[in-house]
């Protein structure tokens, strides 16, 4: 398998093995059958639990979904809706996979694994680019309030956070999601010359 590098809205889809509930699980597959309508293509660590249940979404909806992982790390089989996959050698690079070029970023409940990759992106759109970082689901939603009320995240005027939103909810995924402008003709020019290395 390999990764597909055309031009297309990407979102990156952060989610744990172990999800917290039914109604994650469920929310996970409607985030994901949501951006499979929108013609955008999901990225994730390719694993079960809520990457899957966002995978069979977008699957269902007739998108595509690609694994992005770490070479001679062994996690598991991806899960059968995976298309293409991509092995990089080291975490930042799997980092930056995720983020340099996607159009979204997608994070709900998970371990230490998805922790990691929500602050990474949390750090990357109030740095870098603002691309933007929607929380979706109690579990998540639990963790920002957290974040904020002991100021691990908290807006300055160098450091606005309107990157960030709170999705509770399947309606709210949807509403956001048309709202957002998905049309780019072309990748981010720091992604393209990261890719021409």
């Amino acid at each position: 398998m390999t990764f597909d590098p055309e031009p297309r809205p990407a979102a990156s889809f952060f989610g744990g093995v172990v999800p917290a509930s039914e109604e994650e699980e469920r929310l996970a597959y409607g985030i994901g059958a949501a951006l499979g309508k929108a013609g955008v293509v999901l990225r994730h660590g390719g694993y079960n639990g809520l990457m899957e249940e966002a995978a069979r979404g977008v699957a269902t909806a007739g998108g595509q979904v690609f694994a992005v992982t770490l070479k001679n790390v062994e996690w598991g089989k991806f899960n059968p809706h995976v298309t293409a996959a991509i092995h990089l050698p080291t975490m930042g690079e799997r980092l930056h996979r995720f983020l340099d070029d996607t159009d979204l970023v997608v994070a709900m409940g998970g371990g230490v694994g998805t922790l990691h990759e929500l602050t990474a992106a949390i750090w990357y759109a109030g740095n870098i680019r603002p691309v933007p970082v929607w929380l979706a689901g109690k579990t998540a939603l639990r963790l920002l309030t957290f974040l904020k009320v002991e100021r691990w995240v908290f807006e300055t005027p160098t450091r606005p956070l309107g990157f960030l939103r709170e999705i509770p909810d399947l309606a709210t995924f949807e509403r956001e999601l048309s709202a957002l402008n998905l049309d780019r003709p072309e990748r981010t020019s720091m992604a393209t010359s990261r890719g021409a290395r």
